[in-house]
């Protein structure tokens, strides 16, 4: 690749290095320079500007994430994984549901290690995810990378245990048995059994049952082979201080085995893991009585998740484990209030939440009396293409959005088997902006961004939907994401962030979300589509006509 300060009027086909503030607009680094733009910045009076330009055997850096994120996660789902598509180099990989993160740490490095230009951050060894957190992103450094160091990535990856794997629950409930001393406080007694709850509230498993019996060896003993439950937990009235005291000493009475006691993790310490009748057994450290993280949370979220660690994955909790007084540590089942960076980083480390809208409340008065969206596409009606390409995209439900009168274009998609929620905009007749104000009310709660889509659009794919989703990033201030098309001319979709869901939900008349557009451009980041698809909207039938023709003989077709 080729990188430096070029004169303006060689600009063409090269990829702007540093974002560029015109009168009229804002160039951002990373786009790919027309001859539009470049007339742009030389009318600006800028002679110069720096620019990276692509040699035969690079790979752009988009098309290089993908290989890479293809490589790390070929089959995402048996990974517990979700891919995002890539945007500006940058390939995210989420958790599809709640689990252990599984990291080949070495590898990790050894792929870090081919060549700069190639990055792969994951979380931590053995973090417990939520559904939707990012446990790993890929990073393409420079705007490509050399077509040999991909390579190399992709047989690193291939065939190897997976770098990156997110092991889901298998315990879902667990039997907790508390232990009492002579004296001790009900009070005592009732909280730890509270944050225990609270514990296996936050890793989805459920309490089976609580048994309360006194802190004698026998009476554990008969608690442990009774209590129901996937996994037992014990909380003694007293601190364990010896493999031979009561709490081990009754998991062996009972016929179990005591596999571990003690672990280099403060607070901690006192733990001990068994097994009993092929279950596991959890002594919990007397520091478990408090919300605050502890040893036992590391060995419990392994447990439930299926890869209990043995003596040499307790052992190597050490270098980390010392948890006393770091105050950057928040509680981990507590929900502390939290600042709006917070509030935005938090967001931007998990999958967002985007509801599809598509516009189909049209009436086709310049069809001479046929119904766009009833037009044949690929073998089925124009509104069920449209619908299908949405749902099969990244986003969480379909809103179509129809008249209160219209049963055909509702039959077609029934037909469809295309997972849908019709809308109805009984004032479909004033024009786009009321069904797009109709559709943002209907968003369900949680919803992070509002994808937008005209269902006259037979070109738009689920990829091209992904890719407008992965640029999406409110923390990086990407908050409104516009399709162009390879030309540069805007279209659709458009996807809206949260924050604009007011000034949408109150839009009327023909405008559609133009203003809304138009005030806000700090916000937009424009993403391209190949070729005409993002202005290719079928209105009239001689644009049917033109389209057909076009797709018959592989003509690109520009807008209607």
């Amino acid at each position: 690749m080729k990188f430096g300060a070029v004169p303006t009027a060689q600009g063409e086909g090269a990829i702007l290095a540093h974002s560029l503030a015109l009168p009229d607009q804002r160039l951002r680094k990373g786009t790919t320079l027309g001859v539009a733009e470049v007339e742009a910045i030389a009318a600006a009076g800028i002679a110069e500007i720096t620019v990276a330009r692509l040699e035969p055997d690079d790979v752009a850096e988009d098309a290089a994430a993908a290989r890479l994120g293809h490589a790390l996660a070929p089959d995402p789902a048996g990974l517990g994984l979700t891919r995002s598509a890539p945007f500006t180099g940058r390939l995210n990989l989420y958790a599809a549901e709640q689990g252990l993160a599984v990291i080949d740490a070495g590898l990790v490095a050894r792929l870090n290690g081919l060549h700069e230009a190639l990055t792969l951050a994951t979380v931590a060894e053995a973090t417990w995810v939520e559904a939707r957190q990012m446990v790993a992103t890929v990073k393409i450094i420079p705007y490509a990378a050399p077509e040999g160091a991909v390579r190399a990535a992709e047989a690193l990856l291939t065939g190897a245990d997976p770098a990156i794997r997110v092991a889901p629950a298998i315990h879902r409930t667990a039997g907790l048995i508390l232990t009492v001393t002579p004296g001790m406080k009900d009070s005592v007694v009732d909280k730890g059994a509270a944050a225990v709850r609270a514990r296996l509230a936050a890793l989805g498993l459920t309490c089976a049952a609580e048994r309360r019996v006194p802190h004698e060896t026998a009476a554990l003993a008969a608690a442990l082979s009774a209590c129901p439950g996937d996994i037992v937990l014990i909380l003694t009235g007293s601190a364990t201080s010896d493999r031979a005291d009561v709490g081990p000493a009754a998991l062996i009475a009972g016929g179990g085995r005591l596999e571990r006691f003690g672990m280099p993790v403060d607070p901690g310490n006192l733990l001990f893991l068994g097994t009993l009748a092929d279950r596991p057994v959890i002594g919990l450290p007397g520091c478990a009585r408090s919300p605050k993280l502890n040893g036992a949370d590391w060995v419990l979220e392994r447990v439930v998740a299926g890869q209990p660690p043995d003596a040499a994955a307790i052992g190597a909790m050490g270098v980390g484990g010392l948890l006393k007084e770091i105050p950057a540590r928040p509680q981990p089942r507590a929900a502390p209030r939290e600042s709006a960076p917070a509030v935005a980083a938090a967001s931007a480390a998990r999958r967002p939440r985007i509801g599809g809208i598509l516009l189909a409340a049209g009436a086709s008065r310049r069809m001479a009396g046929r119904d766009k969206l009833l037009e044949d596409v690929d073998g089925v009606p124009m509104i069920a293409a449209a619908a299908r390409a949405l749902a099969e995209s990244a986003v969480e439900e379909t809103l179509v959005i129809l008249r209160p009168d219209d049963a055909a274009r509702r039959a077609a998609l029934t037909a469809s088997g295309v997972p849908h929620r019709v809308v109805e905009n009984p004032r479909a007749a004033e024009g786009m902006g009321t069904s797009i104000g109709c559709a943002i009310r209907a968003l369900g709660a949680g919803i992070d961004g509002a994808l937008i889509s005209l269902a006259d659009m037979p070109e738009v794919m689920a990829p091209d939907y992904d890719r407008l989703i992965a640029a999406f990033d409110p923390g990086e201030g990407r908050e409104i994401v516009r399709a162009l098309a390879d030309d540069g001319r805007p279209g659709h979709p458009v996807l809206f962030g949260q924050r604009f869901f007011e000034p949408l939900a109150l839009l009327g008349g023909d405008e559609g979300a133009r203003r809304v557009l138009s005030e806000h451009r700090d916000f937009v980041t424009e993403v391209r589509l190949e070729g005409h698809r993002a202005v290719t909207d079928l209105d009239t039938p001689e644009a049917w006509q033109a389209w057909r023709a076009s797709r018959a003989t592989g003509t690109p077709q520009g807008r209607n």
